[in-house]
């Protein structure tokens, strides 16, 4: 990637809607299997009232989103809040902003929010040195 294409501001939202079966196949793969993600009879009883997403999932869903637009991108550290529960079928927007390019790599912040309330569900940063280029962290 040339250093030119790497600018400070907003790199990508995308509106995505997980399904159920899109939280039971992460628990599958993860073998996080919480009936709180997984058994909507559980979850009901719970003070969510319905299964919750994998924060994970969430963050597997930004990390996807960045590698779609530099797939050589490789994380060199990160920190997750996840402030809300986010729900199966509800539509939610998930964004990447580039903070900073430093001589070590990029500084990225990521966000996901309700779209039904814009209450945020998953907060991030990520330090990502990306291939071949002079943001490669050595």
């Amino acid at each position: 990637m040339a250093d030119a294409t790497i600018t400070a501001g907003p790199l990508f939202s995308e509106t995505v809607t997980l399904t159920q079966a899109d939280f039971d196949l992460f628990a599958r793969v993860s073998g996080d299997d919480n009936p709180i993600h997984v058994d909507p009879g559980f979850s009901r009883a719970t003070r969510f009232g319905r299964t919750v997403a994998h924060g994970m999932l969430l963050y597997t869903v930004l990390w996807g989103l960045l590698r779609r637009q530099w797939p050589d991108a490789r994380q060199t550290g990160q920190t997750l809040m996840f402030p809300a529960p986010a729900f199966a079928d509800e539509p939610l927007v998930f964004t990447g902003r580039v903070e900073a390019i430093e001589v070590t790599g990029v500084r990225l912040t990521f966000r996901v929010i309700r779209l039904a309330d814009g209450e945020p569900v998953c907060e991030a940063t990520a330090a990502v040195a990306i291939s071949g280029s002079d943001h490669e962290s050595r």
